[in-house]
C-alpha cells in the first residue's frame, strides 16, 4: 500500500500551527507500520537553507488552471526515512509566511492541482492520498472531476482530515470559475451557504473524513462547534472518525532534549526541580518562596480561553501562584497581560511572540499547564507537558478531554473541568495547587503523568486500518 500525505506546511520545514507536528510525525509513523508514506507540501521562500541543500531536483510541468499556464517544478528529499516532495512556483511560495495573501485561494487551488498532475511524473503511485485541511480540500474536488477517469488514476482513494474546522477556504462565487477552473455546471459541489466553500467541496467527495480526536468528531456535529458545517457533517456521519493526534515522543524527551536547562527522567525527578529554578532566575520571577508556576503557551485569541483566566487572574496570584506566558494574539490580551507583569514583576512574565526553545523551556519547568480552551480540536500542548511532567489543566473539550482525566477522585494524569466558566476553572487550578502542597502526593502525579504515552504509534494504526478498508 503506498500513501501521499499532502499538506500546507510539516516540521521542520515549515510551521505555523499543530498541522505541521502533525505533518512530521505521523508519515513517519505509518512508514515504522511497512506502509510506503510520502510527502507533499509546497517549496516556500522561507525553507532554511540548511534543507534546501539536501533536496534533488526531479522534474517540472505545466499546470492548467483556469486560463492559466503555470510552472511547477518537483525536487525531493529524504528525512528520518520519511521521501518529501516540495512543488516549486516562486511566484506562488516564494513569499515571507505562509498563509494571508490576497490570493491564497489560488495558490492551494494550484497546489492541489499541482499535487494530482505530479502523479504523472513520478514513480510514486499512490492508493491514498491524504489531504489536510482547506489548503489541500481541492484535491478530491479535482480529482473526481478531472482525474477520476484517465489512466492510472481510477483506483486512488482520497482521505480528508479536519485539523480545524473554522478554516474552511470560504470565497465569492466570483472566483469559481476565473481562480479554481470550476466549470458552472460543477457548481453545487462547492456551494454552501451561499459562497464557494472548499472544505464542503472536499467533505462531499473525499472517501473518508476524519478528525483529530474523537471527541472532536461528535462536538463538530453541533452547531456551536461546527461553523455552519454540522449539516453537512451530519449527513456524511458514516464516513466521519476521530482518531486523537500524537506528539513526536524523540522531538519532546526530557532524557534528551538540548533545549532544556538539565535534562532529567521519571525515575530521577531532581532536573525538574532544576529547570524551574532556571527558568524562574532567567525570567526575573521570585524563586525562594516555591510557589507553584503555572505555565502557558498559547496563541493569545478568545477561543483559547484567556477570556476566563482574564477574569480570575489577580484571584491566581492571591492564591499564591507564579504565571509564566509565551504567545501572541489578539491586542486586548496581549495588553492585559503585559499589565499584569507590569503589577505582578516578581510572579509574572509575559513573553509576546514565539521562541521555540523558551516554549520547551516552559514545559519542562512550570509546575501546571493551563489550557482553558473555549474549543480545541486535539491540541498537543497537553501531551507535551505530560511528557515532561507539568501536570495540565483542561478544559473537557475534543482532544482535551480525550487525553486527560481528572485526579481529584481516582487516578488520573490532571486537572479538568467542564463548563466555560472562570471559577470553574479556578476550582481546578485551586485543586492542583492542594495536590502540589502533598509532596510526596505531587510526585506521584508527576511520575504517573511522565508514564502517559501520547506517541504516534496507535494513532498510526488507526490510519492504516482507515486506508486498508478503502482499497
Amino acid at each position: 500500500m503506498k500513501v501521499l500525505f499532502a499538506t500546507s506546511e510539516a516540521r521542520p520545514f515549515a510551521a505555523s500551527g499543530g498541522l505541521a507536528d502533525v505533518a512530521g510525525a505521523l508519515p513517519k509513523a505509518i512508514c515504522k507500520h511497512g506502509i510506503a508514506c510520502r510527502v507533499v507540501m509546497p517549496l516556500y521562500g522561507d525553507i532554511a537553507p540548511k534543507y534546501r541543500e539536501n533536496m534533488r531536483y526531479l522534474t517540472n510541468f505545466t499546470v492548467e488552471l483556469s486560463w492559466r499556464r503555470q510552472y511547477c517544478g518537483v525536487f525531493e528529499t529524504e528525512l528520518d526515512g520519511v521521501i518529501y516532495y516540495f512543488l516549486d512556483n516562486e511566484y506562488y511560495f516564494k513569499r515571507d509566511g505562509l498563509y494571508g495573501y490576497y490570493d491564497d485561494a489560488e495558490r492551494y487551488a494550484f497546489f492541489s492541482k499541482a499535487v494530482l498532475e505530479m502523479l504523472k511524473h513520478i514513480d510514486f503511485a499512490p492508493d491514498i492520498i491524504h489531504c489536510n485541511d482547506w489548503q489541500t480540500a481541492m484535491i478530491p474536488v479535482y480529482y473526481e472531476l478531472f482525474y477520476k477517469f484517465q489512466w492510472g488514476y481510477d483506483l486512488i482513494r482520497t482521505v480528508f482530515t479536519i485539523h480545524n474546522i473554522q478554516y474552511q477556504g470560504k470565497y465569492g462565487f466570483e472566483i469559481l470559475e476565473d481562480v479554481l477552473g470550476i466549470p458552472d455546471y460543477a457548481k453545487n459541489v462547492l456551494e454552501y451557504d451561499g459562497c464557494v466553500n472548499m472544505m464542503k467541496g472536499a467533505l462531499e467527495l473525499c472517501s473518508r473524513i476524519t478528525t483529530v480526536s474523537p471527541t472532536y468528531a461528535q462536538e463538530i456535529l453541533d452547531p456551536w462547534y461546527s461553523y455552519g458545517m454540522d449539516r453537512l457533517l451530519r449527513h456524511h456521519t458514516g464516513k466521519l472518525r476521530g482518531i486523537l493526534n500524537g506528539i513526536d515522543t524523540q522531538l519532546y524527551d526530557p532524557e534528551k532534549d538540548s533545549d532544556i536547562y538539565t535534562n532529567f527522567s521519571v525515575s530521577d525527578l531532581s532536573g525538574k526541580h532544576a529547570n524551574k529554578e532556571a527558568l524562574l532566575q532567567e525570567l526575573g520571577l521570585n524563586s525562594g518562596e516555591n510557589l507553584p508556576l503555572i505555565g502557558m503557551v498559547t496563541r493569545l485569541v478568545a477561543h483559547k480561553g484567556l477570556d476566563l483566566v482574564q477574569h480570575v487572574f489577580e484571584d491566581l496570584i492571591r492564591s499564591g501562584f507564579q504565571v509564566v506566558i509565551l504567545g501572541s494574539g489578539e491586542y486586548v490580551y496581549e495588553q492585559f497581560f503585559q499589565e499584569m507583569r507590569y503589577r505582578y514583576p516578581d510572579k509574572v512574565s509575559v513573553t509576546l511572540g514565539f521562541i521555540p526553545q523558551l516554549a520547551k523551556k516552559i514545559y519542562a519547568g512550570a509546575d501546571m499547564f493551563l489550557m482553558p480552551s473555549m474549543s480545541e480540536p486535539c491540541g498537543l500542548a497537553q501531551m507535551i507537558s505530560l511528557r515532561y511532567g507539568t501536570i495540565p489543566i483542561v478544559r473537557e473539550t475534543g482532544g482535551l478531554k480525550d487525553s486527560i482525566q481528572d485526579s481529584t477522585l481516582g487516578q488520573g494524569n490532571g486537572f479538568t473541568f467542564v463548563t466555560y466558566n472562570a471559577y470553574d476553572m479556578l476550582d481546578a487550578v485551586q485543586r492542583a495547587k492542594r495536590v502540589y502542597d502533598q509532596p510526596q502526593n505531587w510526585t506521584q502525579l508527576v511520575q504517573y503523568a511522565m508514564h502517559c504515552d501520547f506517541g504516534w504509534d496507535q494513532s498510526a494504526q488507526e490510519y492504516i486500518q482507515i486506508y486498508q478498508d478503502l482499497i
